[in-house]
């Protein structure tokens, strides 16, 4: 009799091994719910990025943004200038004009890659060029800070005649 309670007792333990396993298969497992935005240079890609731009001089960028949340959203990018002293966190937007804006409907699992040309009118050095991403909260009716950003230093300077 001995055998068979050692025997009973495998079989249990392998029947509650596989249901808590077949039960950990079945649960679903959660979505990390994200937004994303990247700085790529003007061609596009990562790196090579202009460190010195001059006054009036077409500067060309290109922004990615990814919806990864699991629903739709209305999405801006908007373009603002700060400094080394003076950026976003990720609780707190840049309190500084909006230069430029982009606005775009992503829907779950899209995104965009999409060039910006500006100038800019005055000289400075280390010179922020800040992008942040901001959606649009149905509930509140307004656009509200992501907490997300990217931003390229640049020396802008003067060109003189030669």
């Amino acid at each position: 009799m001995r055998l068979d309670d050692e025997v009973l007792a495998v079989i249990m333990a392998l029947i509650v091994v596989s249901s808590v396993f077949a039960a950990a298969m079945t649960i679903p497992r959660g979505h990390e719910e994200f937004l994303a935005i990247g700085l790529l240079n003007e061609n596009c890609k990562i790196g090579d990025y202009p460190k010195t731009v001059f006054v009036e001089e077409n500067i060309t960028l290109c922004i990615f943004v990814s919806n990864n949340l699991a629903k739709p959203a209305l999405l801006q990018v908007r373009f603002k200038l700060g400094s080394r002293n003076n950026l976003p966190t990720n609780t707190t937007y840049l309190n500084s004009p909006t230069i430029l804006s982009l606005t775009r409907v992503l829907n779950s699992g899209e995104n965009f890659t999409e060039k910006v040309s500006f100038k800019l009118n005055s000289t400075g050095e280390n010179v922020a060029l800040v992008f942040e991403l901001w959606k649009y909260d149905t509930e509140l009716g307004k656009w509200v800070y992501t907490g997300r950003w990217v931003h390229l230093y640049v020396n802008v300077t003067r060109v003189f005649p030669g």
